[in-house]
């Protein structure tokens, strides 16, 4: 399965409206991307056999709505062809597996239905009515009987009563209405303030953080002048910071969020990007990302494979010695899962070995010597980047690197740059101001979302995703632990 991305004019809620039309005949309308099939998670449930737990993905790009299989069981069929992705456009009927349930899904579809014809027994009741109790009847009128005549005199003398009950009950409901207007005004101005308010208290904290990562890296230099007391200040200024954002973004979530929705939210912190600003679907997004982990066994077999080599413990001593979060743990276990002879494809930049997958020239930068079949995708005992210990320091020390400077203590954006290249990401980023509010994966996504590839952007949310199995694998179906549960702070 090969996840997609929000575009840009999702994120903003532009995309036209798209009618969905059930089996049934019900119609449903959406203005963002959804999910059809058989799961009850999906927005467009449909249960049959035919349909896959995930059958279909329909989302907005390129100004078009597109609707994609999902490597379903029965395939998507699209007026009739078999297809992978299609435009969906004013309308097209959709059929999921050959024989299974059919759906209409266009931007205009007729969203009423056909009122059923009245039947004899309606019919005589119109009749009636219409003798007795018509609006323009007149009591006057000598074509009727007394008997017509005092039905009507009654049913206009109800029919004021009813007058004068409904302008009460207007009247009552409009000034309801009024106030809850009012207050519901209120209370969306009271959210805007505490999310702004959570936002400065974090972006503060993350402009600390870039602070303490610079003192960090001249303590590592020989005759450093830093005094360790100005960092341990700068540490209680941190940890005082996230104390009143974590109580200002209790308030600003209001509702109380699943395990799972927590732990999302916690790793995305722990990376460094405030989950407040993040788009609106980014935890479903997240999720999504979970569900592909769960679909095959590279998870499980990854942290198993590093746990019966000992890797977790001199992976996590090398990313703590350089104060950079021990889940970029799992960004080994996206490049290689945690193979350390592996060897990448071949690029213009030479092919990539080892753990940590590094290039050549970036292997030379960070201490690893290339072996002299660097040119091949083979294993080479002389390449140290094959040699995962050295390799897994020198990965710490990059990533610290990005860490403190360009990336602005952005977890996302170190991802995207070991991935994409730094360079490439580095390019964009200098065209945001330099500072953590400014400077982050939000707002790289929202200004150059069309520049990154979709290889980057998985990549991203894959080690999220991995990151937040890894805090409670048996919560999302594994059988085993936290790897990581050994560090102080790990759940």
């Amino acid at each position: 399965m090969r996840p997609t991305h929000m575009s840009q004019r999702e994120q903003r809620g532009g995309a036209p409206a798209l009618s969905v039309r059930l089996p049934e005949g019900s119609v449903l309308r959406f203005h963002t991307e959804f999910y059809i099939g058989r799961d009850s998670g999906c927005e467009v449930c449909i249960q049959d056999a035919h349909a896959s737990r995930r059958h279909a993905h329909v989302s907005f790009a390129r100004d078009k709505w597109w609707i994609r299989d999902l490597q379903s069981s029965n395939g998507l069929f699209v007026d009739g062809e078999r297809v992978e992705t299609a435009p969906i456009g004013e309308g097209v009927s959709v059929q999921l597996g050959q024989d299974g349930p059919v759906l209409e899904i266009g931007s205009r579809l007729d969203t009423f239905q056909r009122a059923d014809e009245p039947d004899d027994e309606d019919s005589m009741v119109d009749g009636y009515a219409d003798r007795y109790l018509r609006a323009d009847a007149d009591e006057s009128d000598e074509n009727v009987g007394g008997r017509t005549l005092m039905i009507r005199k009654a049913f206009k003398k109800v029919q004021e009563q009813q007058k004068r009950q409904q302008r009460w009950v207007i009247a009552i409901v409009a000034l309801l209405g009024i106030g809850a207007a009012g207050y519901a005004v209120h209370l969306r101005s009271e959210l805007r303030k505490r999310q702004e308010e959570a936002r400065k208290f974090f972006y503060d904290m993350k402009a600390v953080d870039v602070i303490i990562a610079g003192i960090q890296e001249e303590l590592l230099r020989p005759g450093n002048a830093v005094s360790p007391d100005k960092i341990r200040a700068l540490e209680d200024q941190r940890r005082e910071l996230e104390r009143r954002y974590e109580e200002v973004a209790a308030r600003v979530y209001g509702r109380r969020l699943s395990e799972k929705e927590n732990l999302i939210l916690r790793v995305t912190r722990v990376f460094g990007e405030c989950e407040i600003a993040a788009p609106p679907a980014y935890v479903r997004e997240v999720t999504r990302f979970i569900d592909y982990w769960r679909s095959t066994r590279r998870f499980e077999q990854g942290i198993r494979r590093a746990q019966q080599n000992g890797y977790p413990r001199r992976i996590v001593t090398a990313l703590m010695a350089r104060q950079v979060p021990v889940q970029f743990f799992y960004l080994a276990l996206q490049e290689s899962d945690f193979i350390p002879t592996r060897s990448g494809p071949p690029t213009r930049f030479g092919i990539a070995k080892g753990m940590w997958q590094f290039i050549p020239d970036t292997g030379r930068q960070y201490g690893l010597q290339p072996g002299p079949y660097y040119r091949e995708a083979r294993i080479d005992p002389e390449d140290e980047r094959l040699n995962w210990e050295k390799a897994t320091v020198a990965a710490a020390r990059y990533i610290k690197d990005i860490y403190a400077t360009e990336a602005q203590a952005s977890g996302l954006l170190v991802m995207a740059s070991y991935n994409w290249g730094e360079r490439r990401v580095v390019e964009r980023l200098k065209k945001l101001p330099m500072n953590p509010r400014e400077r982050n994966f939000w707002n790289m996504l929202a200004h150059y979302r069309e520049d990154v590839p979709d290889e980057t952007y998985n990549y991203v949310f894959s080690i999220v995703s991995a990151a937040v199995i890894g805090e409670n694998p048996r919560l999302f179906g594994f059988q085993f632990d936290n790897p990581l549960a050994f560090v102080t702070g790990s759940h």
